[in-house]
């Protein structure tokens, strides 16, 4: 039997893949623990849910935060997610200097119909260990929104779920509400 190395990349080596036309923008990749990983298709609700996310946070926070849409981000040097949403510390530059890191992040939201599994077990973890202090992820099938919060090395220390007729807000922005509901409209 014959054991195969597998090559773990750098956000380096990623990005220069980009550069150089080995990865397009039309490849749906994102870099996890360097491994170069195929994204999800987006369907209709999923691309509806984040629309309607965007608009609420930006109507919500414009003011406080910076609401990025499926955008990478640097967690580590071997990771570069694209979150479905990220509330960022506001920068005169808007990130065109360098991708967010850890130290400019609010929270993360991952919107999940078909990826649900991925997003508590891969993603949530990896956020966790990045010290990204909140995530957000709308689970579009149960409907429910989960918050993860205190990261730690071996994961979230505090996971609480939310539904539709309950209202939750960002942990930095405690006096700015967001109805599930409304979160949630279009979910069965």
């Amino acid at each position: 039997m014959v054991a195969l190395a597998h090559k773990k990349f750098t956000i380096e080596q990623y990005q220069r893949m980009a550069e150089v036309g080995i990865l397009t923008e039309c490849d749906r990749v994102e870099l996890i623990e360097g491994a170069i990983v195929e994204m999800s298709p987006l369907g209709s609700k999923h691309i509806g849910c984040v629309n309607r996310l965007a608009e609420l946070f930006f109507m919500a926070l414009s003011d406080v935060a910076l609401v990025q849409v499926q955008s990478s981000v640097r967690v580590s040097d071997r990771s570069q997610p694209q979150p479905d949403l990220a509330i960022l510390q506001r920068r005169s530059d808007f990130y065109s200097g360098k991708l967010p890191e850890p130290e400019d992040i609010f929270a993360l939201v991952e919107v999940a119909d078909t990826t649900i599994n991925y997003d508590r077990t891969v993603k949530a973890p990896l956020y966790a260990r990045a010290d990204i202090r909140e995530v957000w992820i709308v689970d579009l099938n149960t409907p429910a929104i989960e918050i993860y919060r205190n990261p730690s090395p071996d994961g979230y220390t505090s996971v609480q779920t939310v539904r539709p007729g309950e209202s939750l807000a960002f942990q930095a922005f405690p006096d700015r509400p967001f109805a599930v509901g409304e979160i949630l409209a279009d979910a069965p």
